[in-house]
């Protein structure tokens, strides 16, 4: 997500191919009771605070409380929204705090203006950082779009992501208010979905946007492939406000079974510390 649309939301409540280094160094992750086997993965945004304080606390913190992986956000993209103090590390700094802390990270939201702007350099950051994965939040389009302007975003998009590609790196798009519109009658993301290079550009799934009406489970089985990663919030949908994972309502066994054929290698539970702290033990539970 966007820095400004993060915040408004959380106020409000290709494969994880890890190097071996940071596979060692992560010791032996106890992954086959958590679901599909996959690491149970936070996103940073809602310790921004935590992290432009003191990050390698930050991380042992998410690791005590249960958390196997994390996804990032970009030092040069979320700099106002306490994530530029990464960029004094090395990218070898960096693995060797994750890797002291038993955490993997193969994954990171960039801002689609800083890859507009010097793709290269934020290629290069990824790379020494260990990243196999550049998510960026919205393609930064108009919140009433035409079809013109769906198509001049994909496009762009298409061309960023095979540069990433040429660099072994795999391109994603996750959704803000530009992805959530409509335009000629459609959703503007199942346009985008149709629009964008499979084979180039992923996509990342917002749980808690079935608050828009969007289900996860059947965006998964409606495009099978298209996905590698989501972000998992628990959802009410009788109180309308976000809760544990496994305290909620919705059908997570159903979620992650369908995600399987979706293509996710990955997830992060993007809540406030409370909440995704209270969800480790569900998500350790559950089996698919």
């Amino acid at each position: 997500m966007s820095a400004i649309s993060r915040r408004t939301f959380l106020k409000d409540a290709g494969s994880l191919a890890v190097p071996a280094g940071i596979l060692a160094a992560a010791g032996a992750l106890r992954l086959s009771a958590n679901p599909l086997g996959m690491p149970i993965g936070c996103q940073t945004w809602p310790v921004r605070e935590m992290i432009a304080k003191d990050f390698p606390g930050t991380i042992k913190q998410l690791a005590a409380a249960g958390f196997q992986s994390i996804e990032l956000c970009s030092p040069v993209g979320y700099a106002d929204s306490g994530f530029a103090g990464l960029a004094k590390y090395k990218g070898a700094e960096l693995r060797k705090i994750l890797g002291d802390a038993g955490v993997l990270c193969g994954s990171c939201h960039f801002q689609i203006e800083e890859l507009r702007a010097n793709q290269q350099d934020r290629i290069a950051w990824a790379k020494d950082v260990g990243l196999t994965q550049m998510l960026v939040p919205t393609l930064d389009g108009p919140k009433n779009p035409t079809m013109d302007d769906v198509k001049r975003a994909a496009d762009e998009y298409n061309k960023i992501a095979e540069k990433s590609a040429q660099a072994g790196i795999q391109q994603g798009l996750h959704t803000e208010d530009f992805e959530l519109s409509m335009v000629g009658g459609q959703r503007t993301y199942d346009v985008l979905l149709g629009l964008l290079d499979p084979k180039l550009v992923k996509f990342q799934f917002q749980v808690a946007n079935i608050s828009r009406g969007y289900d996860a489970a059947e965006y998964f089985t409606k495009y099978p492939g298209r996905f590698l990663s989501m972000h998992v919030q628990g959802w009410s949908t009788q109180t309308k406000k976000m809760m544990p994972v496994g305290q909620d309502s919705l059908d997570w066994k159903k979620i992650f079974s369908t995600a399987k054929t979706a293509g996710i290698k990955n997830y992060f539970v993007e809540m406030n510390l409370d909440l995704m702290k209270a969800s480790v033990p569900y998500l350790r539970s559950l089996q698919i």
